[in-house]
């Protein structure tokens, strides 16, 4: 002890060094679909394509692996944006009317984006800005010209100014105003009235000094830039959007009424023309606008009319929709969520002919982005490599796995490919720029569980979470509401929807909703658990098929006196044979009793058995012999909250109130203030109840620190839950013989250790499993356990069921003796085994002051030594930050700050990885991934060819 004391600050350098090696903290990427887009953009030449967010992000992506991520300064809304096509700069506008130029630059080999310049514009020159509306240069409408050096922007006032785009400098004696423009306007069009704010600005696709200017009020005119004068103009009634055929002698407006009309300029020696054309597709009753309309030719028929609205207004004027129309064939895309923008993929450049061909239609609407492939019959979607809707019914709970055999892998995508026939075939679209990320070294998923009782499978291993697989549960039930999907209409019908998209908020039945989710890799075991209770034990099969499941039910409460569940029913299984499809298929359904929700479960398919808790109770099944093997009740009995149920409305007003001011007396003893707190992702979740206590952060500091870890009561609501299960090999019955146990911890500081008797593979059929408590902990302050792992005789986990068996770990050492970690909300905690005497401990809250809300045993590949690696305890506290301890040692090593205490959903729905990455959801729909490892990080690395002289003009 003494050499220590003397040596200054306690430091190691050789263990600091060795530290720098194996851990650091970055967060690498977003992964899903962006939160709240509003604006969206396309560089033809480049193939690449931004997102902009309310939150004012900007992303980029071209091929899968190609991501760039800026963020504006202001938290404002990027209401446009658009590429100065093949320079690799982007023009932004926010709704707090500044302009931002961004570039994608190299810099080591590798491009990366940043903002250069911005931008304001001024009043207009001559007017009282005291007096005049704040409104009046509001930019409405941007376009960029073809040149690349000159931006026109349309304002709210009705003027058009010009803006230098290499230094965002104003070309003030090139702005344009309305008075100008009204003179050459007929006498009874001018009336008084101004012309109302400029809503499209298009260049002449083949004489870029000519420019299509469209008023809110209806007028288009063709202004000469050089000679500043109109040469055509029309006047149609209030206007939306205008497009330019693409030979530039064809003009489509589309209008507030639902229509759109078609004008030629063929004429060129009249000035005021008259449209050729004037429809109101879905009319003839009252129709929405038509906000945005293009038109595109095609060498082998008719040209295309794709437009978005225009719904009748009475029948349909809450539908989301983009409408298609090519001669007689139309199609009416209808969305879940509303339009934000789209464009086509079509040829750009005059070398590729003389017709816009488009290959593709690329719509993106507030929660998915679609993609519609416009060169097969029939116009299918797409499948995107990344963007996909993580959230197309809320996400109720995320599990990883690492490390995924090949076998498993090509089983998973072909089953998920055999589940979308329907889907295209084509190439991607947006495959701008080259990923230089290396081939990921191991292949990963990420699985999903969701509130509709669907689980989806990832491929996790790079930087594009690409869907693999989807298992839905919900046809196992009969549900409360059976999905009748109204837009299957006979194909008569008028408008002809067809439903695009996988966005889907509304579930059948709340009680499907999947709460825990474990997989064997290595057997393609999986077991899903529900709110209602509901354990499914599936097994993959490659092959279709018809079978009935079997059902067995276990009581938690074993018949115990006094209670009396409130909640929600149970879900009610189908009758007879059920037809699946490749995949995952259910061969039992465990129904707990009560239907509560499950809040922990674990497998191990070598021994045929799963474990599942609930707040209740625990229980285990032997799926071979399909015969439950123990059912424990953990409950207390003032445990009264537990009967309740997540989705129960009954309530005892007498029972809150006592409830109420238990809470109120604790709270001024201990001195805390509590924060209320929020739904992480779903109402449905039991662990918003589980945790209403302790996942607000402390907002008053206390003295002295050591208050927090007083001990809880024992009539705590909740006590009962169920929160970890955990299957090990092991010495509990005496030092010498080792063998299978189960480990169960709660809410209020139990655990209990069963040994069982598991017959050898032989004997499966014969001899039943039996189980016998072996060991009962009561940890001394009652805090929730959050996590047990059973360590060898050299301090390392113990592997997987399999693992050893198929030499894809090392075999443990079942010579020295084994301790169990216990990692409770407030301190870790080692014993030995079989004794269960205490070894070393680490009081987390009384050192930092914070609860323990998640925690995994991770391993740290060295960044500099090949085959160097440690075992880690990782923990995520109730403050969102990450802590790592050296076992069997616990003694801390690092600690980040990852996630903000505020956001209580991302420190709920936080899974870590076996070697030291992590996701948390950073919004309903977003992934942000991060890495705790120096050597194991998935980022993106990128390479943008890009054509950029150094003036900042085209290339030509």
């Amino acid at each position: 002890m003494m050499k220590f004391r003397f040596r200054r600050g306690g430091h190691d350098p050789q263990r600091d060094r060795i530290k720098q090696e194996l851990f650091a903290f970055n967060k690498t990427v977003e992964h899903g679909f962006p939160n709240q887009p509003s604006s969206l953009a396309y560089d033809p030449k480049l193939r690449i394509m931004a997102v902009g967010t309310k939150s004012g992000a900007v992303k980029i992506y071209g091929a899968p692996g190609v991501e760039f991520t800026g963020l504006h300064r202001e938290t404002a809304t990027v209401t446009q944006m658009h590429f100065l096509p093949g320079q690799g700069r982007l023009l932004s506008l926010l709704d707090d009317n500044t302009l931002h130029l961004w570039e994608i630059y190299h810099k080591d080999g590798c491009s990366h984006l940043e903002e250069i310049h911005s931008f304001a514009l001024p009043g207009r020159p001559g007017f009282d800005s005291a007096n005049s509306p704040p409104s009046i240069a509001r930019v409405t409408v941007i376009l960029l010209k073809s040149a690349c050096d000159v931006a026109c922007l349309g304002t709210e006032g009705g003027g058009v100014y010009f803006l230098e785009l290499s230094g965002l400098t104003l070309l003030e004696d090139k702005a344009l105003f309305q008075d100008e423009i009204l003179q050459s306007v007929p006498d009874d069009y001018r009336c008084g009235k101004a012309l109302g704010p400029v809503e499209s600005l298009q260049e002449h696709p083949q004489d870029p000094s000519k420019i299509l200017i469209g008023y809110s009020r209806g007028l288009v005119v063709v202004w000469d830039e050089i000679a500043r004068k109109v040469d055509h103009l029309f006047l149609g009634n209030q206007l939306e959007s205008l497009t330019w055929e693409r030979s530039g002698k064809t003009v489509v407006s589309s209008h507030s009424d639902g229509g759109y009309m078609v004008w030629s300029l063929n004429s060129s020696s009249q000035k005021t023309l008259q449209p050729l054309l004037s429809t109101i597709p879905y009319g003839p009753f009252p129709c929405k606008a038509i906000n945005k309309i293009l038109w595109r030719t095609c060498e082998s028929g008719s040209h295309f009319i794709i437009f978005s609205g225009g719904m009748p207004r009475a029948s349909y004027g809450d539908r989301h929709c983009v409408s298609v129309l090519q001669g007689q064939t139309l199609v009416t895309l209808d969305f879940t969520s509303r339009v934000i923008d789209f464009f086509t993929v079509h040829n750009t450049e005059a070398a590729e002919g003389e017709f816009d061909n488009p290959r593709a239609l690329v719509v993106l609407v507030e929660e998915e982005l679609v993609v519609i492939d416009l060169q097969t019959p029939g116009w299918p979607t797409v499948p995107a490599p990344y963007l996909a809707p993580l959230h197309s019914s809320a996400i109720t709970c995320s599990y990883h796995i690492s490390n995924v055999p090949l076998k498993l892998w090509e089983r998973i995508i072909s089953a998920g490919e055999q589940q979308n026939p329907q889907l295209s075939s084509v190439n991607w679209p947006i495959d701008g720029g080259k990923n230089l990320a290396q081939e990921p070294t191991q292949r990963g998923f990420l699985l999903t569980g969701h509130e509709d009782g669907t689980v989806r499978f990832w491929d996790a291993s790079g930087v594009s979470l690409k869907p693999l697989y989807k298992l839905g549960t919900a046809n196992i039930f009969q549900t409360d509401c059976e999905h009748n999907d109204s837009l299957n209409q006979a194909e008569e019908e008028w408008p002809p929807f067809r439903k695009v998209g996988c966005f889907d908020p509304y579930s059948d039945d709340p009680r499907l909703g999947i709460q825990k989710i474990a997989l064997c890799k290595y057997t393609a075991r999986m077991v899903v658990a529900g709110t209602a209770g509901q354990v499914l034990v599936m097994e993959l099969s490659d092959e279709k098929s018809e079978h009935a499941i079997s059902v067995a039910t276990l009581d938690l409460l074993q018949d115990r006196e006094g209670f009396t569940w409130k909640g929600h029913d149970r879900l009610a299984p189908k009758n007879g044979t059920i037809a699946f499809t490749p995949g995952f298929q259910p061969s039992i359904l465990v129904q707990c009793l009560p239907p509560a929700a499950v809040t922990a479960v674990t497998l191990h398919s070598e021994w045929n058995l799963v474990a599942f808790g609930t707040s209740h109770g625990f229980g285990l099944f032997d799926y071979y012999r399909r015969n439950p093997v123990l059912a424990r009740c953990t409950l207390h009995p003032n445990d009264s909250l537990a009967m309740e149920g997540p989705l129960s409305r009954v309530k005892s007003l007498k029972k809150s109130l006592r409830q109420s001011f238990r809470r109120i007396r604790k709270s001024r003893v201990s001195g805390k203030k509590r924060v209320p707190t929020s739904s992480p992702s779903s109402k449905v979740q039991e662990a918003n109840a589980q945790l209403a206590e302790q996942a607000g952060p402390p907002e008053v500091e206390m003295t002295p620190v050591q208050r927090r870890i007083e001990p809880r009561s024992a009539d705590d609501s909740l006590s009962g839950v169920v929160r970890c299960l955990y299957f090990a090999d092991t010495f509990l019955r005496d030092a010498t013989h080792h063998g299978p146990t189960m480990w169960a911890g709660t809410n209020s500081g139990s655990v209990f250790a069963y040994a069982l008797e598991v017959p050898s593979q032989e004997k499966f059929s014969e001899r039943a499993v039996e189980a016998v408590l072996g060991k009962e902990i009561q940890l001394m302050h009652r805090a929730p356990v959050v996590s047990i792992a059973v360590l060898d005789g050299r301090g390392n986990p113990l592997p997987e069921p399999y693992e050893v068996s198929r030499d894809l770990a090392k075999a443990p050492d079942m010579q020295g003796s084994h301790s169990v970690l216990i990692s409770s909300e407030e301190q870790f905690k080692v014993f030995t085994l079989p004794k269960v005497s205490a070894k070393t401990k680490f009081k987390l809250t009384a050192h930092e002051g914070c609860r323990v809300r998640k925690v995994a045993l991770v391993s740290f590949a060295s960044a500099a030594c090949e085959d160097y690696a440690e075992h880690g305890l990782v923990c995520l506290t109730n403050l969102g930050d990450i802590h790592i301890f050296s076992v069997p040692g616990l003694r801390p090593q690092v600690h980040y700050d990852c996630i903000r205490k505020e956001d209580i959903s991302g420190i709920a729905s936080c899974v870590f990885t076996k070697h030291g990455q992590g996701f948390y959801l950073i919004s309903p729909s977003e992934f942000e991934r991060f890495s705790l490892s120096a050597r194991n990080i998935t980022e993106p690395l990128c390479y943008l060819e890009l054509t950029r002289r150094h003036d900042g003009t085209c290339l030509g």
